[in-house]
């Protein structure tokens, strides 16, 4: 027996999968929503876990409820469902990157039925999740924040309240607008350079090191001059996805969507010649491709 809050988890994925497993060996219950893809579903039962069959059975016994879902929709469906339970649940934390004029109406239909919502996205990589170490941006009020902060401690390393709810997930897509903006100009200078005569390991050793470099520059070029197809597990499509949701963010606050809206209609082509589901750091062999420059090592 414990005393810690019961939690229920419903996507574990990539991203999930970490974060199930330490909140399972950090004491707390956990049912974990059954998914077609068995191994991280029997890798958190044989560490304690148990598994539910739908959303209803977690919603019967879970005090709260993380989320960590492809977008919105898919967010919008698994609230109508625990929602519709009438269980026990009385706070859903969305770790997913969702469209904040989706967040902002789902907030209400939960505080309507007597529910907290709170929207907590992540920042890094599957390896920190593993770890532990995320980044979280939380939309919540000071009082819910500091109610659900020691939870959230055991997923992140950096835990930060940015607001009230649906300031995370906008938080979030600003920060994904800086990443995959950085991945646009990467694959697009790296492919002039390599029209030009400069090739991706003279490029980065001049940016390397230097003041342009950062660590998601670091990683990009992991896979573009090391050769690690792994280096970024996040797909082109959730990109895309990412940038449609902050362009309508951009539209619903009356901002011109210049720079968002060239990145998202690079990455649209991207998914349109079937290049959706490679992780990003392949946007540069993408352009490269569509502008008759051969690939990168990485490829």
């Amino acid at each position: 027996m414990t005393d810690k809050p019961h939690i229920g988890f419903i996507g574990a994925g990539l991203m999930g999968h970490g974060m199930a497993k330490n909140l399972v060996e950090a004491g707390h219950p956990l049912s974990v929503l059954a998914h077609r893809n068995r191994e991280p579903i029997e890798d958190l039962v044989s560490r304690g876990a148990s598994e539910a069959k739908s959303i209803a059975a977690i919603a019967e016994t879970a005090d709260l409820v993380f989320l960590c879902l492809p977008g919105s929709p898919e967010v919008e469906a698994a609230v109508d469902a625990i929602l519709g339970a009438k269980g026990t649940v009385r706070t859903i934390v969305d770790s997913s990157t969702a469209n904040p004029v989706s967040t902002f109406k789902v907030a209400e239909r939960c505080e309507a039925e007597g529910v907290t919502f709170v929207d907590a996205p992540l920042s890094r990589t599957p390896k920190e999740a593993w770890e532990g170490n995320l980044d979280l941006m939380v939309g919540a009020s000071e009082q819910v924040f500091e109610r659900i902060k020691p939870i959230l401690d055991v997923v992140g390393g950096k835990v930060v309240r940015v607001g009230a709810v649906g300031a995370g997930h906008t938080m979030k897509l600003l920060n994904n607008f800086l990443s995959l903006g950085y991945a646009s100009i990467y694959a697009e200078a790296l492919a002039i350079g390599a029209k030009s005569g400069v090739s991706a390991e003279v490029f980065h050793s001049v940016i390397g090191g230097g003041r342009m470099d950062c660590g998601f520059y670091q990683t990009f070029m992991d896979y573009v001059v090391g050769g690690n197809p792994n280096a970024h597990k996040f797909t082109l499509r959730n990109a895309h996805k990412d940038m449609r949701y902050l362009v309508s963010l951009a539209n619903e606050s009356g901002i011109a969507s210049n720079v968002s809206s060239a990145v998202k209609n690079g990455l649209a082509t991207a998914e349109s010649i079937g290049h959706g589901g490679n992780y990003l750091p392949t946007l540069a062999d993408t352009v490269a491709e569509l502008n008759g420059v051969a690939k990168t090592k990485g490829s």
